[in-house]
């Protein structure tokens, strides 16, 4: 039988260590249930230490991805109030840190199913997801990723856009700078051709989780581009067509 309270500890301890270890999976069985349970008992770890549910973030959002990891649907995590940053992020607390564009959602109204997404969206953002995976070298699992929050860490927005403006958001543009220099390029349709089929599926997910996204929530939509590491001490600006940049610099 899975002990959930202990292998969340494992991973808490692990963040809070700034320790890699190994998969979860290489001590015994995990399952995709039991994974998503260990998720939401280590969110309740942090929720102890006064940390706040403020939206979940998708994974798993390129066709290429899923097919890398022999999966046909995609993965959420949930972000926390002390995950977002708003302007320089310090990196020591961070294992092995990568950096992803994004486009990001706010909700407006509470969504129990994937039917209510389009209209719940009260604006739209550029914005980017650090990833840090707590397992050495970034291998594992598709349940190890899962118990993981889908090794989410840490992420920021740009300016929030009335999505009634935009004229849709399927093929936005999005770069990523580093010091300046051009490190990744992409469309917002690299997430399931469309970003808001991201949304519909988060609201699907949040159905069968039992757990509504709410009002003033956050919503992560996935990488637009491959991840790159996140060096310190650098200046990151991350723009996308019609929705302005957001800029984090590292220390």
């Amino acid at each position: 039988m899975t002990d959930i309270q202990e292998l969340a500890t494992t991973l808490d301890d692990a963040a809070r260590r700034v320790r890699a270890i190994a998969p979860l999976t290489e001590a015994g069985p995990l399952d995709v249930a039991d994974a998503y349970a260990v998720q939401r008992a280590v969110l309740a770890r942090k929720a102890a230490r006064g940390e706040r549910l403020i939206g979940v973030k998708m994974g798993f959002t390129s066709r290429a991805k899923m097919v890398q990891m022999g999966v046909d649907d995609v993965i959420w995590g949930l972000l926390t109030d002390a995950m977002l940053v708003e302007s320089t992020l310090d990196l020591s607390g961070l294992i092995q840190p990568r950096i992803e564009p994004e486009i990001a959602f706010l909700i407006g109204r509470r969504v129990h199913s994937a039917a209510e997404a389009d209209a719940a969206v009260a604006g739209v953002a550029v914005g980017y997801e650090v990833l840090d995976s707590r397992y050495r070298d970034f291998a594992f699992t598709l349940p190890d990723v899962i118990a993981d929050n889908a090794s989410a860490a840490a992420f920021g927005l740009g300016p929030w856009h009335d999505p009634r403006d935009l004229g849709g958001i399927a093929n936005i543009g999005l770069v990523m700078e580093i010091e300046g220099r051009l490190t990744q390029t992409g469309s917002s349709a690299a997430v399931l051709g469309d970003p808001m089929r991201s949304l519909r599926a988060a609201a699907r997910l949040a159905e069968q989780a039992g757990m509504p996204l709410e009002p003033g929530w956050v919503v992560l939509a996935g990488a637009a581009t491959a991840a790159v590491p996140l060096p310190r001490n650098a200046h990151v600006r991350i723009s996308g067509a019609g929705l302005g940049s957001v800029a984090v610099t590292t220390a």
